[in-house]
């Protein structure tokens, strides 16, 4: 098992410093999240070993690639990385297997950990494979790149922005790809991204990054309820909240899912409901939570759970970010509730004050 991702660098160049000390769980995808110029695609370059200006020790699954200390620097060929950029940049003139066989035959035989074969079924593309890249959808395209960074048997999958280049229709063709990918990999993923969608979707750790330095990197549903981070703000913010389903409620429609904190009710929209005990992450957007001293009583609002109030922000004009806590057996479960500041004033919202949050949406991420 990987031990993980460990990087401490600096890199000066023009008027742009990046300065990050960073530790990335050894499986799972890691979101590089920041606005454009924050320094995300800059942390992936260093880390494939494409800035060799850059100082510091890197090291991935015990195995270590940088240390400028020792005089020690392993040139990209010789990294066991997969790397994965917003075009697909396909051999146009080799079919899809010809792809694969490329990133698999460029690895040493001796670090194959894996047959050219290995991503077919995890981005299920096998019935791709004597086609031409011009015979390929973009998030065809994006699935193949990712297969042949597969073939080359990474220790780690770099991952910049693949998104970015497609339409609505081929993002939400390729996500759950992704999804299944980064749950099945045993290595750690790092992907760039500026989407907050994206985050909740598809991250299970963050590195929150900012003019070149990390604000804060952790679990993906602790930065995103922290309102010290930007993360936290504005039109996207939302709570991530890990589940399990309890079973179909067939007279009304509802599939029940019990988290650490409560229950929560949901429309099935999948024509065939998930088994018992499926692990599901949904996602409860700040301004989709209303606040109540008292328990609401003949409302349509389903969703209905008793937490206490344990911080609140500003959050932009006449408006107020306030975070709850939902208490549960495991220590219970963060909420956030984007209010006006008038209803915060007349409710008086203090930390410590028990309240009533009342859920309008929820939606299952994953």
């Amino acid at each position: 098992m990987s031990t993980g991702l460990t990087l401490q660098t600096r890199l000066a160049r023009g008027g742009f410093t990046l300065e990050l000390d960073l530790t990335l769980p050894g499986r799972g995808l890691t979101a590089l999240f920041g606005a454009s110029g924050s320094g995300k695609t800059t942390c992936l370059r260093v880390l494939a070993g494409l800035e060799p200006g850059a100082r510091g020790r890197l090291s991935v699954g015990g195995e270590r690639w940088q240390d400028s200390a020792e005089g020690l620097f392993v040139p990209t060929h010789r990294r066991a990385l997969g790397y994965v950029f917003q075009e697909a940049s396909l051999f146009d003139h080799l079919t899809v297997e010809g792809n694969l066989r490329f990133g698999f035959e460029r690895t040493p035989a001796a670090e194959r950990r894996h047959d050219w074969r290995h991503g077919l079924e995890l981005l299920g593309i096998g019935h791709l494979l004597q086609r031409l890249p011009q015979e390929l959808s973009g998030g065809e395209r994006q699935r193949v790149a990712m297969a042949r960074a597969l073939a080359t048997s990474p220790r780690v999958l770099l991952m910049d922005e693949p998104l970015a280049a497609l339409d609505a229709a081929r993002k939400a063709e390729i996500l759950p790809w992704l999804e299944q990918l980064h749950e099945r990999l045993d290595i750690p993923v790092v992907y760039v991204t500026h989407s907050a969608d994206e985050v909740a979707r598809l991250a299970d750790h963050v590195v929150l990054l900012e003019q070149g330095r990390a604000l804060a990197q952790g679990p993906v549903a602790e930065l995103m309820t922290r309102l010290d981070l930007p993360l936290a703000h504005g039109d996207s913010a939302a709570a991530l909240i890990d589940a399990v389903t309890c079973g179909l409620q067939n007279t009304s429609g509802l599939c029940e899912l019990r988290f650490d904190g409560g229950t929560l009710l949901l429309p099935q929209t999948r024509s065939t409901p998930l088994p018992d005990r499926t692990p599901v992450r949904v996602r409860i957007q700040a301004r989709d939570v209303s606040l109540s001293l008292v328990m609401p009583e003949q409302t349509s609002v389903l969703n209905i759970l008793p937490g206490t109030v344990t911080d609140l922000s500003d959050d932009g004009p006449g408006q107020v970010l306030v975070g709850l806590r939902v208490a549960g057996a495991g220590g219970g479960t963060r909420l956030l509730s984007r209010i006006s500041r008038l209803s915060a004033e007349r409710l008086g919202i203090t930390p410590s004050l028990p309240v009533y949050a009342q859920i309008k949406g929820v939606a299952m991420v994953r």
